[in-house]
């Protein structure tokens, strides 16, 4: 069955893999080679991947290894652009229309690039901190989701430039989170829903308001329909 339209996500990672190559392709460009630790049966050019939570497009597949081709926006706004090869990464393909959405929505599009700013063994989990730009930080919300180079993880506690969720031994056997070290960096994705609220409320209260435009979604709609 065919990846849904537009190209999503769960952020539940598929397999841990090695960055094998990267070049230049001109113009800023560069292209990737990946080798993932499992065989992507199915997978065809042209299909969307996540690596370390960046929607990209597979140009080249080869049972497990699979080429890329990163723009400059990519390199500058992800951690792609310092990304080196030997690196481990997370992969995750498209959802397709029959699988189970067992994490969150995740569109592969990076909001921000975090910091890790502390790391706390707590029990059986490590309870990580991110410091995180202050632009993206109304769209954290404490219990909420969040992907983090592609892993879809819930919020500990938050606040303005900052963030903590738990990892807990399974996540960090199965991902990069558990060998990411303090002062590392990492894509973050916040949960799509938050923007489309904003989005929705802004149109509310401006946009509609100057073009006296009447919406039928509202924050009574939002919280009886369960967003807010």
């Amino acid at each position: 069955m065919k990846d849904i339209s537009g190209d999503m996500f769960t952020g539940i990672i598929e397999s841990l893999g090695d960055i094998k190559m990267i070049r230049s392709t001109g113009r800023g460009g560069k292209r990737f080679a990946v080798e993932a630790d499992i065989k992507l049966d199915g997978t065809d050019i042209g299909e969307s991947i996540a690596v370390n939570g960046a929607c990209l497009t597979v140009v080249e597949i080869d049972a497990k290894r699979f080429e890329v081709d990163v723009s400059p926006e990519t390199l500058e706004k992800t951690t792609l652009g310092n990304a080196r090869t030997g690196e481990r990464v997370n992969i995750e393909r498209a959802m397709r229309l029959s699988d189970r959405l067992d994490g969150h929505l995740v569109s592969g599009h990076i909001d921000g690039v975090g910091t890790i700013t502390g790391k706390k063994i707590t029990g059986n989990a490590v309870i990580i901190t991110f410091g995180i730009p202050v632009s993206i930080s109304r769209y954290v919300i404490k219990k909420g989701s969040v992907a983090v180079d592609g892993v879809s993880l819930t919020v500990n506690n938050c606040d303005e430039g900052w963030f903590d969720v738990s990892i807990i031994p399974h996540t960090a056997r199965l991902t990069t989170m558990g060998i990411k070290r303090e002062g590392g960096f990492v894509n973050i994705e916040t949960d799509m829903i938050g923007r489309y609220v904003e989005r929705f409320v802004g149109l509310q209260s401006g946009d509609n308001k100057k073009k006296d435009v009447k919406s039928s979604i509202d924050m009574a709609f939002l919280a009886k329909t369960g967003y807010l």
